[in-house]
């Protein structure tokens, strides 16, 4: 079955950088569109890009345009979200998305 995990949150201060990882499992993964969100408690889920099938291009919300980055491989069934200048408000579970199927989410907390 469809599977997605995410990895690479964790503590950061304002400034900072992080990169998540999604491993995808279940599917061709070369094949699809993927796609990043966000969410804070309280908020509605938030997407925060997206990126295609081929990974030669990508969009991303206002929120974080010229800040961060996806990418993908898929010769290793993963993608990658390359966070920069992070700021508290960029503090999230962060989740990837193909379709109805959704990792467990991993947890980015920026510190001011």
């Amino acid at each position: 079955q469809v599977q997605l995990a995410e990895s690479g949150g964790g503590l950061v201060q304002s400034g900072g950088s992080l990169r998540l990882s999604c491993v995808a499992s279940g599917f061709t993964f070369s094949h699809y569109i993927m796609y990043w969100y966000r969410q804070t408690p309280g908020k509605e889920r938030e997407l925060v890009g997206a990126i295609s099938a081929a990974g030669d291009s990508a969009s991303y919300a206002d929120s974080v345009k010229g800040r961060f980055t996806i990418s993908r491989d898929n010769a290793k069934d993963t993608m990658y979200l390359q966070m920069n200048s992070l700021k508290p408000e960029d503090t999230a579970v962060y989740y990837c998305n193909r379709y109805k199927y959704w990792g467990k989410g991993t947890l980015v907390t920026v510190s001011s």
